[in-house]
């Protein structure tokens, strides 16, 4: 993506400085994929030693926040945010990070880039699929978001996010014959290791067990933070939400800074390890602060936002007229 200038004299960024904050510094990426796949690994050794039914539980959550982490990367790639090299950058985030969950980085980058370009309107693929949905319809009720999140922790929410997003992303889908057969690949040679290594158990309880469970909540909660509950969609300063994250919520709702969604959305060229700097400049003008929508943290001030003891009824709440 190139450096973008946003609109509006009191919105502008030194062209200097957004590019300073533009340049890639691919160790920083590097470092933070090994990291997450450190955690990983570390959670899984410590709980097998442990052999304790609460450490498990709290390597399943922490686990769970590393995949979002690795999810995150994936939206780093789609942007070209992780190595100048592009065709390199797609094979090695595929292999390390979208494959491993499930995703691909150009059908994420199909859908992704078109939601920046058409941001919340109906042009725009993630709204469109969210725009009418029980989970995406704010204000609500408290009990109907509790509700919703105990759903991701019995895995039949997550079962209905996941068949939604691979029907949407099969409709695009424009990868090739020899991709896929490569992909396919992947999976049988991990599956053919796992089995040759007698790890299914493992693989079940370290990895569908999370995937299916807080990673997809975590993937939800974010998803709301970022464009739903609240939002003023008739300026590009309070259409997207940028998040004050408590520091526990940076493990698992908020990792590698994707809490600065609003100046991700303004300035896409900007790699996340700068986020936090770009914001910082940002703030700096009044116009700008005074306006931008943020909101203190993912399980205090967006519940806030998003939940109303007078929400109006969903349309399947209405009682049934005879």
């Amino acid at each position: 993506m190139g450096e973008q200038v946003v609109s509006g004299k009191n919105r502008r960024i030194d062209p200097k400085e957004l590019k300073r904050l533009s340049v890639l510094e691919p160790r920083k990426a590097l470092m933070a994929i090994a990291f997450d796949w450190a955690v990983i690994a570390a959670a899984i050794g410590f709980s097998e030693y442990a052999g304790n039914p609460i450490v498990y539980l709290l390597a399943v959550v922490l686990i769970a926040g590393r995949m979002h982490a690795l999810g995150c990367m994936v939206h780093e790639a789609a942007h070209y945010r992780i190595i100048r090299n592009r065709r390199l950058s797609d094979w090695m985030s595929d292999l390390l990070l979208a494959w491993p969950v499930l995703a691909t980085v150009d059908g994420y980058r199909q859908n992704h880039l078109a939601h920046h370009q058409h941001a919340n309107t109906d042009e725009d693929p993630d709204w469109a699929a969210k725009l009418g949905m029980a989970q995406f319809t704010f204000p609500q009720k408290l009990a109907r978001g509790i509700t919703q999140l105990l759903g991701y922790l019995v895995a039949v929410n997550s079962l209905r996010d996941l068949l939604h997003m691979a029907k949407r992303m099969g409709k695009n889908d424009r990868s090739t014959l020899q991709y896929k057969l490569v992909r396919l690949g992947f999976y049988l040679t991990a599956g053919t290791i796992i089995t040759l290594l007698g790890l299914w158990q493992e693989v079940a309880l370290y990895w569908v067990a999370p995937f299916l469970t807080f990673f997809c909540l975590f993937l939800y909660v974010r998803s709301v933070a970022e464009h739903f509950g609240s939002m003023d969609y008739g300026d590009e300063l309070t259409s997207s939400r940028t998040v004050y994250p408590h520091q526990w919520e940076k493990l698992f709702f908020a990792p590698h800074n994707i809490n600065y969604h609003l100046e991700h959305h303004l300035y896409p060229g900007v790699p996340f390890y700068n986020l936090p700097e770009l914001h910082a400049i940002l703030m700096r003008n009044k116009a700008y602060a005074d306006k931008a929508h943020i909101t203190r943290g993912y399980t205090t001030g967006l519940p806030a936002e998003c939940f109303a003891p007078d929400a109006p009824l969903l349309p399947n709440q209405h009682p049934v007229s005879y």
